[in-house]
Parts: C-alpha cells; sequence; structure tokens
C-alpha cells in the first residue's frame, strides 16, 4: 500500500462531487484534504451542501471549510474536477501548470490530443501520452458515463471478434442531468428522445478509448457508430440496448465467457476501488434492471451488468443489455480508480 495520497476535489457539491466524498470516505490510499466551491467558498461543506445521494455527508468532511477552485488555496497531490465544462477548460490547466495531476470528470480535454481518456480496465497503455504533456502536473480525463458503460463489455469483444459497427440505443437515469437536472413535468410519464450533444460524445469517445497509441498520439479505431440518447424517469443507472457487427463469427456462449470472464489491470493489481470482476453477466429474459442491477459488484455500483446476450440476425453479430451506474462507475468511482491505477503504476 502506498503512504497515503492527499486528494482534492474541484466542484464538490454536486452529484458527482457527493459520491466522490463518500467513495473517498475511509479509502486506505487516499487522504481528502480540500474540496472546492466557487459560490460556497468560506462555508462548511456540511451546511453548504445539499446532499441527494442518500444517507449524510461524511462525519469526517463535514467541518470541511470550502475554498475556491485557486492551486493556491489547495494542498493536495491529485484533484478530482466534478467542475462544468467551461470552468474545467479554464481552471485545470492552471492546476496542471501548478504541478498537480488533474483526474478530470468534466469534458473539456477528454478529446485533446494530449490528454488520454482512461477506462481503466479497457486502456490503460494510453496513460503513456502523460510524459508528453508540457504541464508539471497532467491531465487525465475520465469518459463520459455513457461511454465507460458501453466501452467496459465491447473491449473483450473487441479483442475476441474485431468489432467493425456498433448500433447504441440509451435510457439514460435522470441523475445524469445533474441537480436540478431535467424538469419533472418533462421527465415523469414520458421519455425524452434526445440529449444534447451526448450522441456525440459516446461515438467520439469511443473510438477514441479503443484506438492505439502511435507516435505520441491516439490512432481512434475504425468502428462505425450510431448511438441514440434518451432520458428515462429512472434516478439512477444508465441501461444500453447494444447491437454490434463484428469481423469474425460469433459464438454466443463464448462471448457470454469473454464477458464473464474478462479482466484489467486493477483486477491484476488489486485496486481498492476495483471489483472482483468489471463485468457481472445476470441470468433471466428481464435483465439487467436499474433498480435490482445498478449496484452491481464486489464493489457496489462499480460492475457494469450484461444481460439478454443473443445472436443477431447474422452469424457476425451480437445483440446485449448493459446496466451501470452512472455516478459510480460511470463518474466518480472510475475516476477513483484511473487515480489509483495512476499511483499503482508510478504517474503520481
Amino acid at each position: 500500500m502506498p503512504k497515503a495520497v492527499k486528494v482534492a476535489v474541484l466542484g464538490a457539491r454536486g452529484l458527482v462531487g457527493q459520491w466522490f466524498l463518500r467513495m473517498l470516505d475511509g479509502h486506505p490510499w487516499f487522504k481528502l484534504t480540500a474540496v472546492t466551491s466557487h459560490e460556497a467558498a468560506g462555508q462548511r461543506y456540511g451546511d453548504a451542501v445539499k446532499w441527494m445521494i442518500g444517507g449524510s455527508v461524511p462525519e469526517g468532511f463535514r467541518d470541511l471549510e470550502l475554498v475556491e477552485s485557486d492551486p493556491k488555496k489547495v494542498d493536495a497531490d491529485i484533484v478530482f474536477s466534478a467542475l462544468p465544462t467551461e470552468a474545467a477548460r479554464k481552471l485545470e490547466p492552471e492546476f496542471a501548470r501548478a504541478g498537480f495531476t488533474v483526474v478530470s470528470k468534466a469534458a473539456a480535454f477528454r478529446l485533446d490530443e494530449r490528454v488520454p481518456l482512461v477506462v481503466p480496465e479497457v486502456n490503460p497503455d494510453h496513460l503513456e501520452l502523460v510524459g508528453r504533456q508540457e504541464w508539471d502536473g497532467a491531465i487525465v480525463a475520465d469518459p463520459n458515463c455513457t461511454t465507460t458503460i458501453l466501452a467496459l463489455p465491447l473491449k473483450p469483444l473487441h479483442d475476441a471478434y474485431g468489432v467493425r459497427r456498433v448500433v447504441v440505443t440509451t435510457l439514460q437515469a435522470a441523475s445524469g442531468a445533474g441537480y436540478p437536472g431535467v424538469p419533472s413535468l418533462d421527465l415523469i410519464d414520458n421519455v425524452v428522445p434526445y440529449i444534447p450533444g451526448e450522441e456525440e460524445k459516446v461515438r467520439d469517445e469511443l473510438l477514441k478509448i479503443l484506438g492505439r497509441v502511435e507516435g505520441g498520439r491516439v490512432a481512434w479505431a475504425s468502428i462505425e457508430v450510431a448511438a441514440t440518447c434518451t432520458r428515462v424517469p429512472v434516478l439512477d443507472g444508465h441501461l444500453e440496448s447494444v447491437y454490434v457487427e463484428t469481423e469474425r463469427v460469433v459464438d454466443v456462449g463464448e462471448a457470454v465467457e469473454l464477458l464473464r470472464g474478462f479482466r484489467g489491470r486493477p483486477q491484476e493489481l488489486k485496486l481498492p476501488t476495483a471489483p472482483e470482476a468489471p463485468l457481472v453477466v445476470v441470468e433471466g429474459v428481464d435483465r439487467p434492471q436499474p433498480r435490482y442491477d445498478r449496484m452491481a459488484g464486489s464493489v457496489p455500483g462499480m460492475s457494469v451488468a450484461v444481460g439478454r446476450v443473443r445472436r443477431g440476425p447474422s452469424d457476425r453479430s451480437l445483440m446485449f443489455l448493459a446496466l451501470g451506474h452512472n455516478l459510480v462507475r460511470g463518474a466518480a468511482g472510475s475516476a477513483i480508480l484511473l487515480a489509483e491505477l495512476m499511483v499503482a503504476e508510478g504517474y503520481v
């Protein structure tokens, strides 16, 4: 176990920030030393936050004083950024220039060719891009929640069969829009069949994640991706209906075992936030379901549940459903796991 690593959370009052604090409470490697909020700087965290994720503010963090998102006011080795995109675009390079390692949940730098976009089990080798950044510190990006949930089951299938086309329709939880999010009269008894910018994020981020590092940059994967992203009246948990076409013939039974047996670098290293199995294949023709399966995994919420794995219209196609907790595996938990990987591999 490494010595205690000091971490901070930028934008700590939002839903993702709250999950960061919940998952950092009692963490064996990381010690939370700073929380930031532009609007509430100077207040106690417990007084300034509207706690939305069940339970209450972890006792050890209630008295932390919120500070501004300023490198001069933060004492940490790693900063987790849960900032809005525009704020992140300005502030994250300031932290990187000041020597901090920034693990970002914001979209600002995900497609920047200098910045690795990493799902820890899928493309840990992309971290080598950190050495090519001009800052004294670094920025490493964690993907959009929807992309992470899709990339995990696609990785073993792509390695085995060569994925050439993906068609995905997502049913995304209300919490993915943050708070206050989608107005209740727009979402209750309804499905909103469009999320601004989401379909482009899924396509572009997936191609970068499944690409290869060549000559100090990522050559994106040559996969056709078509995404339709919808918002549904579910609190937490993004469900994705996935159709895949492959280069090689798919054996459904073999594909199920590939998904069930998939492991990555975090499992090899036994990182604290790594689930024993990043993919959990659930039985039953009506699973996975958000209410029952969003907290899947030995580390609750850190596994993606996969079900209804079946052949498509040809022997080079596959269909399945994937479900992940958008704020745990899709956000705070994935970023914490990425930071653990960077510590274990000597990047921090």
